[in-house]
């Protein structure tokens, strides 16, 4: 297992299957190639102080370093997005909520990208007590 270091490996796995849950993203993208599984982590200022993100942080590598070894898959790229209520979650149920995610990436039930709404391009139909 390899760490994600480069800006435009994070913007690539930003692109594809997101599985949410309460105190992280699971960002996962299929590469081109079957080199070893590469995961990066990123928690924003949003989050809280530099020591509550670094503590976040910390414990998210600790969740991927016993849990997600054998379950990580070769030729993937996953980005961890930290959220608040990480800080304050028992470590079992992080355990348990990345399980998960990583099980709803590989078994294509992630969060579901919605379309686009597409703009009007001809004249808009009348509304209710509107004359045509």
């Amino acid at each position: 297992m390899e760490r994600l270091r480069q800006r435009a490996d994070f913007l690539a796995a930003a692109g594809a299957e997101k599985a949410p849950a309460a105190a992280f993203v699971l960002q996962a993208r299929k590469r081109d190639d079957d080199g070893p599984a590469r995961i990066g982590f990123t928690v924003t200022k949003k989050v809280g102080t530099a020591t509550e993100r670094n503590r976040l942080r910390r414990r998210l590598r600790e969740i991927v370093r016993l849990t997600g070894g054998p379950r990580l898959r070769t030729g993937y790229d996953y980005v961890l997005i930290g959220r608040r209520p990480a800080l304050g979650l028992p470590f079992g149920r992080l355990a348990e909520d990345f399980d998960g995610a990583l099980r709803r990436v590989h078994a294509g039930r992630a969060a579901v990208k919605r379309p686009a709404i597409p703009s009007r391009t001809g004249p808009r139909a009348p509304g209710p007590g509107e004359q045509s």
